[in-house]
């Protein structure tokens, strides 16, 4: 198709390129480079490919803003790639308000991440490995949020499953880092199947044929509409469902007396439940903590886990049409969100809790698609890339400095030996847990707020209860932060005196200054309407989300409701900070020894299911994971004793058949053959015995000849 409409931009390819282009660099020459010339040959193109990215993405958004806005996109063409029949595919890229955002934080905050993993890495022997699948994680998230299709999609989609893979296991000659890189490729396969089957169900559902309409409709289709329903082209199936025909024929398609839209975007969200760890699906995610820091700051703050977030979004003008589906992602973010918030309660590995604490900010960002406030989501995607890449940051800052340690219970007092680590993370502790005027604050709360209005939901009061969810999350999500920086930073430093924790290198530390001051004000942007300012967030996204809005709907309450509620949100935010401070501040307070000391059934039940993550790890593993060990036990029966057998048999049968063949073709057909020719032999050895040579004895032959001619002549006629 032609794409007038859009504004070209051919600089659009070279945003994911330039980190492919990093990442070949170091898979080839790396490992030499780093031998011969040292690590400067290593990450100086690592860094300076994914900043050239992120400023032409900057160059994009400033292009973008220069446009009508509802006009406003980039498009670039790279090459022709799939076309067949009506179907095509090209390597194409479109930025639109939404792709920017995601752009933005996948290379703003990725090269931050990089210039961080200088001071971290030095030194490891894969510095060359590092930095090339780093780049290459960078270059399929790109490729995932500027993929014009759902094939470019899904190749990003599965490029940063194996990205995760290769960086998670990163240093897999420990066993158990092996594992967890296995664990999150296996988990995330499970989602995958989803999202395809999802893919699969709309390009069939939007493929009409001539039974699908009346005589009257079917008159108003045109080829240009058939063109867009045969397409894998995400704004063209958008424009092929705002046609009335089009759209009344997929609405009203079903599966077995199921809704195909509905059960599409289920589908789809399996995927992203696989890609951005929501229940069930979340289990890898924690494990992933067995990869270097900068890796998990790369994960949960700009890459991987967002994913799933942005794929709802994308795909709004989908989800919007099955209330069903986005009761069911909105409720599974809440669940998730308060889910992972309590297991943060009681974990002592300070990578772990962040780890928890991405799950459940995530159900947050799925509250929000899932009441149809798809601006705010990613809003909170945005400011919590900034003070999630800051805590997991600032939390490699404090493994460094004490010297790998990552149990909470072995530091304390690192504010005296660590100032820029320390206040860094206490910002980022204050937007996670919605402090007024912190980022997090705005783009949470408004979650929280739309989630309150929404009259969408299938559930009964299930607005409110998200919220009720949300709020305890929240709750829940102050304290533990909170707790890991009391137990992290006040009282005194517990672990070996000999080693003093010192602060981090520069590279270090900017980048943790940057991402701090981001988790203070970057949520100045979208204000809510409430504080009668102009939201400039939500003014950007929305012309993305225009065609699916006047399915939303609201209860309208009223912003003196607001308000109290945003008082309420405020309050637990305050309270569960004070709790933690209470019970953990400089380490004075017995009771949290005395808790988990205590015998007493009523403190012990919950605090081993809570520790122990609920044991759903073990749950898996003594259902799914047993049940498909066993299965692969049987298999393994059936192949040997069942397929081995009639293979081994079909084996003699055709040996014996083949003896049998044999005996008959030499007895029999070549018994007959030899026989024959011997019999030919034998005639001929006699007959030349008639060739003498002697006149005499031919006479004689002829004499005897002829007698006998005359004797039947006489006796026969």
């Amino acid at each position: 198709m032609e794409h007038a409409a859009f504004q070209q931009f051919v600089y659009l390819f070279w945003i994911p390129f330039f980190p492919l282009l990093g990442a070949v660099y170091n898979g080839l020459l790396g490992s030499a480079l780093q031998r011969r010339l040292g690590e400067k040959w290593i990450h100086a193109p690592a860094i300076v490919f994914p900043m050239l990215s992120f400023i032409i993405t900057i160059a994009g958004f400033v292009k973008l803003t220069g446009l009508d806005p509802h006009s406003r996109a980039l498009y670039c063409n790279a090459w022709s790639w799939l076309h067949i029949g009506n179907l095509n595919v090209d390597i194409a890229f479109w930025m639109d308000p939404l792709g920017a955002v995601m752009a933005f934080v996948v290379t703003f905050v990725g090269t931050l991440i990089h210039i961080y993993s200088i001071g971290y890495m030095r030194n490891d022997p894969g510095y060359w490995r590092f930095f090339s699948y780093m780049n290459l994680f960078m270059f399929s998230m790109l490729i995932l949020v500027l993929g014009d299709n759902f094939l470019m999609m899904f190749i990003g989609w599965e490029g940063v499953g194996l990205c995760s893979y290769l960086l998670i296991g990163f240093w897999y000659k420990d066993e158990k880092n092996a594992v967890a890189g296995m664990k999150a490729f296996i988990v995330n396969r499970v989602g995958d199947f989803g999202f395809i089957i999802g893919v699969f169900l709309l390009f069939w559902g939007l493929g009409f044929s001539l039974e699908t309409f009346d005589s009257s409709s079917l008159a108003t289709v045109t080829s240009e509409e058939t063109h867009l329903n045969s397409s894998l082209v995400i704004r063209e199936i958008e424009e092929s469902l705002q046609i009335e025909s089009v759209h009344e024929a997929f609405t009203g398609k079903k599966i077995f007396g199921f809704s195909l839209v509905t059960l599409i975007c289920v589908c789809l969200f399996v995927g992203a439940m696989g890609k951005s760890a929501q229940i069930p699906l979340y289990v890898w995610l924690p494990d992933a903590m067995a990869g270097p820091t900068p890796v998990s700051a790369l994960i949960h703050a700009a890459t991987m886990v967002t994913a799933g977030v942005y794929m709802v979004a994308r795909l709004h003008f989908l989800f919007a049409l099955s209330p069903f589906a986005m009761t069911w992602v909105a409720l599974f973010g809440a669940v998730t969100a308060l889910y992972a918030a309590t297991i943060g309660f009681f974990q002592y590995d300070i990578k772990k809790v962040l780890a928890y604490s991405t799950i459940s900010q995530l159900g947050y960002m799925f509250i929000g698609v899932g009441v149809g406030a798809f601006s705010t989501g990613i809003f909170h995607l945005m400011t919590h890339a900034f003070f999630k890449g800051c805590l997991f940051l600032s939390a490699g800052s404090i493994i460094i400095g004490c010297h790998h340690q990552q149990d909470m219970r072995k530091m304390g007092g690192l504010k005296t030996y660590m100032p820029v680590t320390r206040w860094a993370y206490l910002m980022a502790c204050f937007a996670i847990a919605g402090f007024p005027f912190f980022s997090g604050f705005f783009s949470k709360d408004e979650i929280l707020w739309q989630a309150f209005n929404s009259k969408d939901m299938m559930l009964p009061g299930g607005g409110k209860i998200i919220w009720l969810l949300g709020i305890v999350g929240a709750l829940c999500t102050s304290f533990y932060m909170f707790r890991s920086y009391f137990m992290t930073f006040t009282g005194e430093y517990s672990e070996n005196p000999h080693h003093v924790p010192k602060e981090s290198p520069k590279q270090m530390t900017c980048v943790l200054v940057i991402l701090g001051f981001l988790s203070i004000f970057s949520g100045f942007v979208g204000m809510p309407h409430l504080w009668h300012v102009h939201n400039l967030f939500e003014t950007w996204m929305e012309p993305v989300f225009e065609s699916s809005s006047s399915l939303i709907a609201s209860e309208g309450y009223t912003h003196t409701l607001e308000w109290m509620l945003m008082g309420i949100s405020v309050a637990v935010a305050i309270i569960g900070a004070w709790v933690a401070g209470w019970l953990y501040k400089n380490r004075e307070n017995p009771l949290p020894g005395k808790l988990l000391a205590s015998k007493k059934q009523i403190i012990r039940i919950p605090y081993n299911l809570i520790y122990n993550k609920y044991y759903v790890d073990e749950i898996y593993q003594h259902t799914i994971v047993w049940l498909i060990m066993n299965l692969r036990l049987a298999l393994d029966w059936f192949d040997r004793k069942i397929i081995d057998q009639l293979v081994d048999f079909a084996g003699t049968a055709g040996r014996w058949l083949g003896r049998f063949a044999g005996y008959t073709d030499e007895k029999g057909v070549d018994g007959a053959v030899n026989a024959t020719s011997d019999m030919v032999i034998f005639s001929g050895l006699k007959l030349v015995t008639i060739q003498t040579g002697k006149l005499r004895n031919y006479l004689g032959v002829v004499l005897a000849g002829a007698i006998i001619l005359v004797i039947a002549n006489y006796l026969f006629f």
